[in-house]
C-alpha cells in the first residue's frame, strides 16, 4: 500500500525510525511464524513498562502504576492516529503471556507469606482483614447497585469482590523509608496483609464460581454458594496441609538432581499443578498459585539448596520480572480511554474510589491493641495496587450471557480506583505517621 507522502519525494535515512511508526499493523506484525507478532507485542510492552515504571519510581510512586499507564497508553495508541500495535490489546498469545504473569505475581505474593506468620497474626491483625474485606465489600455492591442497577446483582458482587483487595507492598516501602517498618502499626498491617489475601482470593473464588454457574444457566442458591465456599476453604486448606506433607519430601528428592536450577523448576512445577488444580475445580488459577507458595517457606527449603545455589525467592524473581510487567501492562491496554468521558463512568469511579478508601478506613476500627494508632493502620490498607488488577483481571475473562462480566466503562471506572488510591496511600501515610513520635527501636 503506497505512502501519502507530502510532496513527491521520499523521506531520507534519518526518518527511517518515524516511519516504522506509521507501517499498518499488518506489516509490523508480518511473518508465517505466529512467534513473529508476539516478539514485537513484548519488545513494546517491555520497553514501555520498563520506561513509565522508571519516570514512576522517580516520582516516589510505584512502579506498578507506571505500567499500568503504559499499558493505558499502548491500548489508545489508536485514538492519536498510530494502529500499528493496536493488536496487542487484543492478541491471544499476548494474553496467555500476561495469564502467566499473573501466576506469577500470586506465586510471589504466597512465598512472601507463610503458615506461620498467619497463625501468629495476633487479634488485632485478624480483625483488621476481617472488617477490612466485609466492609468494602458490602459498600461496592451498594455502589454498583445505586449507579449501575442495569448490570444485576453478579456485577454488583465483583465490584464488592474488587474492593476487598489490599496491596501493602507500597505501604511496606513508605514503612521501611521512614524507618517505621518494625513499629506495632506496621506489624498489624503486614499481619492483616496476609489474611487479607486469603479472604479476598476466597471471595473472589466464590463470586466467580457464582458467575460461572449462571453462565452455563444453572440456578444460584444459597446451597450452591455454600458448596462454592467449602470448595475454597477446603482446596486452600488441603493444599497447605499436602504441601507441607509433599514437599520436602519433593525437594528432598531433588537434592540428587546434579543439574541446576532444580529447586526453581520444582517450586514452577508445583505453582502450575496447583493452578491446574485450582481451575479444575472451579476456582482462580491464582488462588492456586497463591496456594502454592504459601507452602514453598523460603526457610524450610534452605536445607535442600545445593552448594551455592541462590535461594528460591531470588531466582523467581527474575521470571517475574519478565512476566510480572506484561500482566499489568496488558490490564492498561484493556482501558479505554474514551470511557472516561462519560459522565456515568467517572461518577462509579467517584464513588467506587470513596467506597474503597472508607472500606479501608474501617478496618482500623479492629485494632485491639492500645497504644496503637488506628488511623495509620487504616490508611496503611488503602492501596490496591497490582491485586486490584489482579481481581479486575479475573472479571474481564469472566463472561455471563456471551459477555465480559466487565464491560470497558466498568473496568476503566476500576482503573481509576487503583491509581486513586495507589497515589494517594504514600502522603497521607506520610502525614498520618508525622503526627505521632516513633516508638523506641521503630
Amino acid at each position: 500500500m503506497p505512502f501519502p507522502w507530502r510532496g513527491s519525494r521520499a523521506p531520507s535515512r534519518g526518518g527511517a525510525a518515524i516511519l516504522a511508526l506509521c507501517l499498518p499493523a499488518a506489516a509490523l506484525a508480518a511473518g508465517d511464524d505466529p512467534a513473529t507478532p508476539l516478539a514485537l507485542a513484548l519488545a513494546a510492552i517491555l520497553v514501555g513498562a520498563k520506561l513509565f515504571g522508571e519516570v514512576a519510581v522517580r516520582l516516589g510512586q510505584p512502579a506498578v502504576l507506571g505500567e499500568l499507564l503504559a499499558g493505558v497508553l499502548l491500548g489508545n495508541l489508536g485514538h492519536l492516529g498510530f494502529h500499528a500495535l493496536d493488536y496487542v490489546r487484543d492478541d491471544p498469545s499476548v494474553a496467555m503471556v500476561a495469564r502467566l504473569g499473573a501466576l506469577i505475581l500470586l506465586f510471589e505474593v504466597g512465598l512472601e507469606s507463610t503458615v506461620g506468620e498467619m497463625a501468629r497474626v495476633g487479634l488485632s491483625s485478624l480483625l483488621v482483614a476481617v472488617v477490612g474485606v466485609a466492609t468494602p465489600f458490602a459498600l461496592g455492591y451498594g455502589v454498583g447497585a445505586v449507579l449501575a442497577p442495569q448490570a444485576g446483582p453478579l456485577v454488583h458482587a465483583f465490584l464488592g469482590a474488587t474492593l476487598c483487595a489490599t496491596s501493602v507492598g507500597i505501604t511496606a516501602r513508605v514503612l521501611k523509608d521512614l524507618g517505621r517498618s518494625r513499629s506495632a502499626e506496621a506489624r498489624i498491617i503486614l499481619g492483616a496483609a496476609v489474611i487479607d489475601d486469603v479472604l479476598g482470593l476466597v471471595i473472589l473464588a466464590v463470586v466467580s464460581g457464582i458467575v460461572a454457574a449462571a453462565g452455563t444457566g444453572a440456578s444460584v442458591s444459597w446451597s450452591s454458594v455454600g458448596l462454592i465456599v467449602g470448595k475454597s476453604a477446603a482446596f486452600l486448606g488441603g493444599a497447605i496441609a499436602l504441601g507441607r506433607v509433599a514437599v520436602p519430601r519433593l525437594f528432598s528428592a531433588g537434592t540428587a538432581f546434579r543439574g541446576k536450577w532444580t529447586q526453581l523448576s520444582l517450586a514452577l512445577a508445583l505453582a502450575f499443578v496447583f493452578s491446574w488444580l485450582a481451575g479444575f475445580l472451579g476456582l482462580a488459577p491464582i488462588v492456586g498459585a497463591f496456594a502454592a507458595g504459601l507452602v514453598l517457606e523460603p526457610e524450610r527449603l534452605r536445607a535442600y539448596e545445593a552448594p551455592g545455589e541462590r535461594a528460591l525467592e531470588d531466582v523467581v524473581h527474575p521470571i517475574s520480572a519478565f512476566l510480572v510487567p506484561v500482566f499489568f501492562v496488558s490490564m492498561g491496554t484493556s482501558t479505554d480511554l474514551a470511557s472516561f468521558g462519560r459522565t456515568e463512568v467517572l461518577w462509579l469511579a467517584a464513588a467506587l474510589t470513596a467506597a474503597g478508601v472508607l472500606g479501608k478506613l474501617a478496618a482500623g476500627l479492629g485494632v485491639a491493641q492500645r497504644g496503637v494508632d488506628r488511623l495509620t493502620v487504616a490508611i496503611g490498607m488503602i492501596p490496591r495496587g497490582e491485586v486490584g488488577l489482579l481481581f479486575a483481571g479475573v472479571g474481564l475473562r469472566l463472561t455471563l450471557g456471551g459477555q465480559p462480566l466487565l464491560d470497558s466503562g466498568t473496568y476503566s471506572a476500576i482503573v481509576i480506583l487503583v491509581v486513586a488510591t495507589t497515589l494517594a496511600t504514600p502522603p497521607a501515610l506520610r502525614w498520618s505517621l508525622a503526627r505521632r513520635p516513633a516508638a523506641p527501636g521503630g
